[in-house]
């Protein structure tokens, strides 16, 4: 008996021991997260001159200052922010849901061609997108969307990554019985899809979403090579004009606040996204 109110007492210890580790770990990685994002407001609040003279942990007070330096200045930052959130949030609705569709026939059907198409879609993964950006340019111009908001969207909408993603998850989350039953009890294909997989895939939608929004908000390398004119370029593209401005004109504080306009709109969809992907987790660990 008291050999095992010691191994009780010890293995009570251990636990102990092990909690506050893991407590410790975990707040020193929401510190390193999140000084970073800190150390961006505090320069956001600085003037050029103050980012010269070094590094602060203390805020300044030039933050309206740069705000209204950013919205009135030379760039048409305000056009930029609709600009992205467009792109941004039509290619993230519309490639998660047509990359959840072919996904969704690869997995339910079976065909002749399905291995094959699967091993090409694969296969598209590999290929950088500059290597095929010179024939892009050159079907944008052909199909005459040079310098619109359509040339960045549609072919968005084809990724091969999300649709491997969303793939790998249906092979574990959405079973050939459930589509199955469906069918029996006369439910349309179409609607089995919306109404009854989709709701099942919405943490794996929540997280390509998130994704996909991101990516395309920080994408740079297509729009510079499609859009010309100054009220359809994107944030990054503006942004890049800003650092590059000549020395009289260039302004640090503005950059910062310019990047700090950028972040706000990917952290808000991330928190109103986020709670599918927690509700996934939870429902994955209840069925495990």
């Amino acid at each position: 008996m008291p050999n095992e109110e010691y191994n009780s007492v010890e293995g009570g210890l251990g636990i102990a021991a092990r909690r506050v580790i893991s407590y410790v770990v975990l707040i020193l990685l929401t510190f390193l997260c999140l000084f970073w994002f800190y150390i961006l407001f505090i320069n956001s609040t600085r003037s050029h001159a103050e980012l010269n003279r070094g590094f602060t942990l203390l805020p300044s007070s030039h933050l309206m200052t740069n705000l209204d330096n950013v919205l009135h200045g030379s760039q048409p930052i305000l056009s930029g922010l609709k600009n992205s959130f467009i792109v941004a949030g039509l290619a993230a609705v519309l490639c998660t849901y047509f990359s959840t569709m072919t996904a969704y026939a690869i997995h339910v059907y079976d065909f002749k061609a399905k291995k094959a198409i699967f091993t090409f879609i694969l296969a598209v993964m590999m290929i950088p997108t500059q290597v095929t950006a010179l024939g892009f340019i050159r079907l944008i111009n052909t199909i005459k969307l040079q310098d619109t908001l359509i040339a960045l969207i549609v072919p968005a909408i084809a990724a091969p990554a999300t649709f491997y993603y969303m793939h790998q998850y249906m092979e574990s989350a959405l079973p050939h019985a459930i589509v199955e039953a469906a069918r029996i009890d006369g439910s349309s294909e179409w609607r089995t899809f919306n109404t009854i997989s989709l709701p099942i895939m919405k943490p794996a939608i929540a997280v390509q979403m998130i994704f996909t929004f991101v990516f395309n908000w920080n994408n740079y390398f297509t729009p510079a090579l499609i859009i010309k004119s100054e009220n359809k370029k994107t944030l990054p593209i503006l942004i890049a004009q800003l650092r590059s401005a000549d020395f009289l004109k260039f302004d640090m504080g503005q950059v910062y606040v310019s990047i700090a306009l950028s972040i706000a709109p990917v952290i808000v969809v991330y928190l109103c996204l986020s709670r599918y992907i927690v509700a996934g987790v939870a429902v994955g660990s209840v069925k495990g």
